[in-house]
């Protein structure tokens, strides 16, 4: 009976011990699983200063980009530009469509009425896709023979007015509703056009900088640690070794003929000396 108790109380150690090794192999593979999970993306991380800058899936990234400016920057993890180009290019956007109506931005190439500002204003991403869904609508209704819109004509009803067309056809020399936006806003129709395009431009660059990252060249005008001395040991590198040779061999006799005007100024009498010593033997002579 004590035997079998022993050997009872024996196994849970020995057991403990196996699931004591087994729990550290355990860990060991989950602690390398981590330092492995996710390896360096060679192809979408860049070197800009000194600092790597891992730009994730550059498609994506430039997508989301397009849809809301910043956002893209956002999913890089690079936050700060993201809420710069957020503010910046959204406000230019309000702003243009505050002085100048709702329709500053639609969609349209009709005769008299090539609305070319729009493929630039496209680029402020997923804010001037209701132009386009107006203009479909609007395309839907023109009669092909007239080139007019069709009285059973009506806007998209949760849109409204917004970024809708203007009723067509649209002429130079007849009075139509673009005439009647420009009478009604005056010169804040043409500025809220311009607005909206310079927003659309500026969020290209933002798609680009998104994709391609930086600038690998610094222009802030910071340079990179140790970069000085690298500079100053190329410079020093780039001596002619002649030069070098004739500066040594110049400073040598300089330092030459320091030390003989030192014996001189510490011996004045030496000359004198030697001259009375020769006097003498001329008088013998």
């Amino acid at each position: 009976m004590s035997r079998s108790s022993d050997s009872f109380r024996r196994r849970p150690s020995h057991h403990r011990d196996r699931g004591t090794a087994g729990g550290k192999a355990s860990s060991g593979q989950k602690g390398g699983g981590r330092q492995n999970s996710r390896p360096q993306d060679t192809d979408n991380t860049i070197l800009v200063e000194q600092q790597q800058i891992d730009l994730r899936n550059r498609s994506l990234a430039a997508l989301l980009a397009w849809a809301i400016p910043g956002l893209g920057h956002a999913y890089q993890q690079r936050y700060r530009k993201a809420g710069t180009f957020f503010v910046a290019i959204m406000s230019l956007w309000i702003f243009g469509f505050a002085v100048g109506g709702e329709h500053v931005v639609y969609a349209s190439w009709q005769p008299g009425d090539k609305r070319w500002h729009f493929a630039f204003q496209a680029g402020a991403g997923a804010v001037a896709i209701p132009a386009i869904i107006q203009g479909r609508k609007m395309n839907q209704y023109t009669d092909r023979q007239t080139g007019g819109t069709r009285p059973d004509y009506r806007p998209v009803r949760w849109l409204g007015d917004l970024m809708a067309p203007p009723f067509r056809p649209v002429r130079d020399e007849a009075a139509d509703q673009v005439a009647a936006w420009y009478s009604t806003k005056g010169a804040g129709y043409e500025m809220g056009t311009w607005y909206t395009v310079i927003a659309g431009l500026l969020n290209i660059l933002v798609i680009y900088d998104a994709y391609g990252g930086p600038l690998s060249t610094s222009i802030s005008g910071r340079r990179a640690v140790g970069s000085e001395d690298q500079d100053s040991d190329d410079e020093a590198g780039e001596d002619d070794p002649d030069d070098n040779g004739a500066g040594k061999i110049e400073a040598g006799k300089n330092e030459a003929g320091k030390n003989e005007a030192g014996k001189t100024e510490a011996n004045p009498d030496s000359s004198d000396s030697t001259d009375s010593k020769d006097k003498p033997k001329e008088i013998q002579a």
